[in-house]
């Protein structure tokens, strides 16, 4: 026989009690099956843990010992009990999320504000990293979630999509297709063209659109981030390919983005977690709110 939970919450009741009745009603409990229970308790430990009298019950010194330790398991226990029920029910936690900088800039903020407010108990971490790095993350347990757009053969995670990202035309307010709520790819033809270096899955997505249409891709600038093409559009030096969610940043430039059509060219901004390991209950409430968020990004044209 072992010690189990409901013997030391008997002795604990009789302890506190110094009565088996009344513990027995404490507990909401028949009084023979508390006493059978302590008596089991008694036997497993090997000592004498009441002394019993006609009026009272008493505990022996080792009955006094054991209820210092006792009392403290079972706080403990109960405290753990809680802080289960507290991560179930979304009241504490914390969420580490990595995402690429731009992603990071334009959806979080707002997701985490929103997020925060309906849930003050869990503590949300951002680190804003390369696709790479937020793998990496991910797979080795240091990040909970990752954001992004990751290739379709990448191991080891799971995906939860959150909104589809078309590639748009960025240009200046001097634009010829300034007036224009779409863009085909051909018209593109002898425009100098801002681009994404080619380490980076936008590039090669906009090689496919120029390669759709068979016209050569010849970048005016090749640049490693957005903002900086954004900022080149908007000294008037070209115009750029882009994913949607650049529009967010667009806004503080002076530029204007364009739905590209013929084709139209799309990839997945998914929400990532490591294969083969469950999601938090946070972490799966705070998926709803990014995909909500992100989902605002897209033009009323592509939902």
């Amino acid at each position: 026989m072992k010690v189990t939970i409901k013997q030391i919450e008997s002795f604990l009741a009789v302890a506190s009690d110094g009565n088996f009745s009344s513990a027995a009603r404490r507990l909401g409990t028949a009084q023979p099956a508390l006493s059978q229970a302590v008596r089991d308790l008694e036997t497993e430990l090997g000592v004498r843990l009441f002394d019993r009298t006609t009026r009272r019950v008493e505990l022996t010194s080792a009955g006094r010992e054991f209820m210092g330790s006792a009392g403290k398991v079972m706080d403990d226990l109960d405290h753990a009990i809680q802080n289960a029920r507290d991560l179930a029910e979304r009241k504490r936690g914390r969420i580490r999320i990595a995402a690429p900088p731009l992603l990071a800039a334009v959806v979080l903020p707002r997701a985490i504000a929103a997020f925060q407010a309906q849930h003050p108990g869990i503590t949300l971490e951002l680190v804003d990293v390369g696709t790479e790095q937020i793998v990496e993350s991910v797979l080795n347990g240091q990040a909970e979630c990752g954001l992004g757009t990751f290739p379709p053969d990448e191991a080891g995670i799971e995906r939860t999509v959150l909104m589809r990202d078309n590639l748009m035309l960025f240009c200046d307010y001097g634009s010829a297709f300034n007036g224009h709520t779409t863009v085909d790819w051909a018209d593109l033809k002898g425009q100098p063209l801002i681009t994404l270096t080619r380490d980076s899955g936008i590039r090669l997505l906009v090689e496919v659109g120029f390669e759709s249409v068979r016209l050569p891709l010849k970048p005016a600038f090749e640049v490693s981030l957005i903002t900086t093409a954004l900022a080149l559009v908007e000294a008037g030096l070209g115009i750029a390919v882009l994913p949607t969610y650049a529009l967010a940043s667009a806004q503080h430039h002076k530029v204007t983005g364009k739905i590209l059509t013929n084709p139209s060219i799309a990839r997945e901004v998914v929400l990532i977690h490591a294969s083969g390991r469950s999601v938090s209950p946070a972490t799966a409430a705070f998926a709803s709110v990014v995909r909500r968020m992100a989902q605002r990004l897209t033009p009323r044209e592509q939902s």
